[in-house]
C-alpha cells in the first residue's frame, strides 16, 4: 500500500512525486514511456539535439532573487545540478513590412524602448502599471481565499460583493477581460498591440478570447524572474526531478503505463499497470487529461456522471505544426540574433488565428527559437539549432489517409521554411538536419485528443477562474496543463502545490 500512486511522468506528475517523496510520503509513479518529461524532453537527430517544448522556462528567479521555481529545485536539491541559461530578450516581433521590435527583459527598459518606438502612444507606462497592480491584487487575492475556510455566510458573501470591487480595483476591473480588449482600451497602434500581446502563441488562443490575466501574468513573472533555458534541453530538468524523487525515497516505473484505475466503493483505490499487476494506495494522481483519465482508465460503470457533465463546456486545444532544424552555421550568418522570434504577415493577429483551422501553414503566425543565440553551446560549435512553427488544430489531419498525410506533412515543413527563408535569406541553404512533427505527432507520443499541447482551451470561458480542477472521484486528483495554466513553470509549481495540500490532508 503507498500513499500516493501517479499515473503519468510528465512535467506535473514529477513534481508532485517529488514533493510527496520530499516530505516523506511513500510514491509510486508510473510513465508509460521510457523516459521521463511528456513535452519536457528532447530527441536527436544526427550531431542535433532538439527540445520538444519548452520555449521560455518562467518562475526561476536569479539566486539572489529566487522566484517559486527556484526555491522547488532548492528543495529537492537539484538547482546546482542544471546549467541555467538566462536569455537576454524576453522576444523579438517580426511585422510584415520587414520592420520588427524586440523587448529588453527589464521593465524599465522595456517601458522607455516602447515609448521611444511608439513616440505617439502615452499609455505605455500606464499599461505596464495595470498589469503590475493587476497580479500583485490577484496574489494578495489569491492567498487571502486559501487562508478563508468553510462556505461564506450571507453576510460575508454580501460584503464581499460589495467590498472586493473596491480593495481590488485593477482585478475587479480587468479580470475576465480578453487581452484584445485591454489593448485597445490602452493603444491604438497595432505593431504596438502585436508587440505586447505576444505570449498569446504560449497559449495558442488569439487575442480576441486570450484572456488578459494570462498576458499580465506572463509579462509580470517573465519581467520580474527572467526567463530562462537550460543546458541539455528540458530533459535534463525532468531527469533531475525524478532522480531526486528517487533519491527521497520514491519509486519510478518507466516503460510502465497503466490501464486501469481501480475503485471500490465509488473511491480510487489502485492502479493495474499493462501487465497486470495491482497496485494499491491512499490517493491517485493523475497527470494525464481527465478526458483519457475517466475514459480509459476507468469501467463504464465506475465513470462518475457527473464527471461527464463537468466537462462537457470544455474544448479540447490546440495542437501545432513544428520543424526541428539543426544549421551548419552559428545564427548570426543567417541574422537571428534573438531566441525568441514571433512573425507576423499582417497585422491582426486574430484573422490570422483563424487559419489555424487549415490543414497547411497559409500567413499564420510564425513562432521561432533558437537559443544558440543565448549559449553557444546549446549546439555543436559552429551551428545554430531552430525550432519554428504555427499553431494547428487536429481536425484536419485526422481525416487524411497515410499518403496524404505523407504529403501534407512534407509540404507544410516546405511552407515554414520558405518562411524562414525569406525573414533570414540563405537560411535553406544551410539546413543539414530536419525534423517535421505535425498534430498528429504530437497526439502520437503525448496521448492527447487531437494531438492537444496546451491542454483544453486557454481562453476566457475555460481557464484562469475556470479550469476544471475538481475531481468528481474521490481519492482521484490532477495534476498538468489540463487543470492548470499550461507551461513548466505553472506546472511545477501547480503541482508542488497540489502535492503539500495532500501531504496536510493525511496528517
Amino acid at each position: 500500500m503507498y500513499d500516493v500512486i501517479i499515473i503519468g511522468g510528465g512535467n506535473g506528475g514529477l513534481a508532485s512525486a517529488a514533493t510527496l517523496a520530499e516530505n516523506g510520503k511513500s510514491v509510486l509513479l508510473f510513465e508509460k514511456h521510457n523516459i521521463p518529461g511528456g513535452c519536457g524532453t528532447s530527441f536527436r537527430r544526427g550531431r542535433f539535439e532538439f527540445e520538444v517544448a519548452l520555449h521560455q522556462l518562467s518562475h526561476l528567479g536569479s539566486k539572489e532573487n529566487p522566484g517559486p521555481l527556484r526555491e522547488q529545485f532548492r528543495r529537492y536539491g537539484i538547482e546546482d545540478e542544471i546549467e541555467w541559461i538566462e536569455i537576454k530578450e524576453l522576444y523579438r516581433v517580426n511585422f510584415h513590412d520587414g520592420t520588427g521590435i524586440s523587448l529588453p527583459v527589464d521593465r524599465e527598459e522595456c517601458i522607455k524602448h516602447l515609448e521611444k518606438e511608439f513616440p505617439n502612444e502615452r499609455r505605455i507606462r500606464d499599461y505596464y502599471d495595470t498589469v503590475w497592480a493587476f497580479c500583485n491584487e490577484a496574489k494578495e487575492f489569491a492567498e487571502k481565499s486559501k487562508k478563508s475556510t468553510g462556505e461564506p455566510g450571507t453576510i460575508k458573501k454580501a460584503i464581499m460583493k460589495a467590498g472586493f470591487p473596491k480593495i481590488y480595483k485593477t482585478l475587479h476591473k480587468y479580470a475576465l477581460k480578453s487581452t484584445q480588449d485591454v489593448l485597445d482600451e490602452f493603444f491604438t497602434d497595432p505593431k504596438l498591440k502585436l508587440a505586447l500581446s505576444a505570449y498569446w502563441c504560449f497559449m495558442g488562443v488569439g487575442p480576441d478570447r486570450f484572456p488578459f490575466a494570462i498576458l499580465a501574468k506572463c509579462t509580470n513573472i517573465y519581467m520580474e524572474n527572467k526567463p530562462y533555458y537550460l543546458k541539455g534541453t528540458s530533459m535534463m530538468m525532468n531527469q533531475a526531478i525524478m532522480n531526486a524523487c528517487e533519491k527521497m525515497g520514491g519509486e519510478v516505473k518507466l516503460s510502465c503505463g497503466v490501464k486501469e484505475i481501480i475503485v471500490k466503493d465509488k473511491k480510487a483505490v489502485g492502479v493495474i499497470d499493462e501487465y497486470g499487476n495491482e497496485y494499491y494506495a491512499k490517493k491517485i494522481i493523475s497527470s494525464i487529461s481527465p478526458l483519457a483519465t475517466y475514459g480509459n482508465l476507468l469501467k463504464e460503470e465506475d465513470i462518475p456522471a457527473d464527471a461527464r457533465e463537468y466537462l462537457k463546456p470544455y474544448t479540447v486545444g490546440i495542437s501545432a505544426i513544428t520543424c526541428f532544424i539543426g544549421l551548419d552555421c552559428p545564427p548570426e550568418e543567417i541574422g537571428f540574433t534573438t531566441s525568441f522570434t514571433l512573425n507576423y504577415e499582417n497585422l491582426d493577429p486574430n484573422e490570422s488565428f483563424k487559419r489555424a483551422y487549415e490543414l497547411l501553414p497559409n500567413g499564420d503566425a510564425l513562432v521561432a527559437t533558437c537559443y544558440t543565440v543565448d549559449d553557444k553551446s546549446v549546439s555543436p560549435l559552429g551551428t545554430s539549432v531552430i525550432t519554428a512553427g504555427t499553431l494547428k488544430y487536429g481536425i484536419e489531419w485526422e481525416k487524411l489517409s497515410p499518403e496524404e498525410y505523407y504529403e501534407a506533412k512534407y509540404e507544410a515543413g516546405k511552407r515554414i521554411v520558405e518562411r524562414l527563408e525569406h525573414l533570414y535569406p540563405g537560411f535553406t541553404s544551410h539546413i543539414e538536419e530536419m525534423e517535421i512533427a505535425t498534430p498528429l505527432t504530437h497526439m502520437r507520443y503525448l496521448g492527447h485528443p487531437g494531438g492537444a499541447i496546451y491542454g483544453y482551451e486557454q481562453d476566457l470561458n475555460q481557464s484562469v477562474f475556470f479550469f476544471p480542477t475538481e475531481s468528481k472521484l474521490e481519492g482521484l486528483e490532477f495534476a498538468s496543463g489540463w487543470v492548470n495554466a499550461c507551461g513548466f513553470g505553472p506546472n511545477y509549481t501547480y503541482a508542488d502545490e497540489m502535492a503539500l495540500k495532500l501531504v496536510k490532508e493525511m496528517k
